[in-house]
């Protein structure tokens, strides 16, 4: 039987399943990376997931990184693809594998949340949603300052779908996820760590 979905405000400390899927989702620029970078001590030159206790951390920047030699030439626009299906072919391959993931998603497209569940649900494991919520003109600019600004129409979609996505999760469940925990930017500056239980021993044998 699958549990009710949760939701929580903010933590300083939020733990979830051995197994789990953690996306942390929010609008470009509002600060995914950097929670990574400062809970993971990761420093954005990563080319591969980042394996921590109970856990393998996937950024997008990571696959760019990985295309940057081969891709360079080409303009962002036509490098998105390949990063983008790169990073989630990462996520699914951690997740066959029975790893906990704790992963950047770009958490404004609902097929991709849904895309995860499926697979989830294949492998007997749980997707937990962490939303950065911060306001567009925070997260614009944190788009500036990161120097890599999506144009105005692109951003206004994301906007839209964010504002649908937040209004649900302050509303009740979320499907597929197991749980929300919304934090705005001090709760995410002040989140300690994200933790993964313990498997029984009857798993680790």
């Amino acid at each position: 039987m699958t549990a009710e979905p949760t939701r929580q405000e903010s933590a300083a400390d939020v733990r979830f399943p051995a197994g789990s899927l953690v996306l942390l989702a929010g609008l470009p620029g509002a600060g995914k990376s950097t929670l990574l970078d400062r809970l993971y001590r990761m420093n954005g030159d990563e080319r591969e997931p980042v394996p921590t206790d109970g856990a393998l951390v996937i950024d997008s920047r990571q696959s760019r990184n990985w295309w940057a030699p081969y891709l360079g030439p080409i303009s962002p626009r036509w490098r998105t693809p390949f990063v983008h299906v790169t990073h989630v072919w990462r996520i699914a391959r951690a997740l066959t594998r029975g790893h906990g993931v704790v992963a950047h998603t770009r958490g404004t497209w609902p097929h991709i949340l849904h895309g995860f569940g499926w697979l989830s649900r294949r492998v007997g494991a749980e997707v937990h949603l962490i939303l950065l919520d911060v306001d567009p003109s925070t997260a614009r600019e944190g788009q500036r300052i990161r120097g890599r600004v999506v144009t105005a129409a692109t951003f206004a979609r994301h906007v839209r779908r964010w504002r649908v996505l937040i209004a649900r999760a302050r509303s009740g469940p979320i499907s597929p996820a197991a749980s929300v925990t919304i934090l705005d930017r001090k709760s995410a500056d002040d989140l300690d760590a994200i933790r993964f239980e313990e498997r029984p021993a009857t798993e680790q044998a």
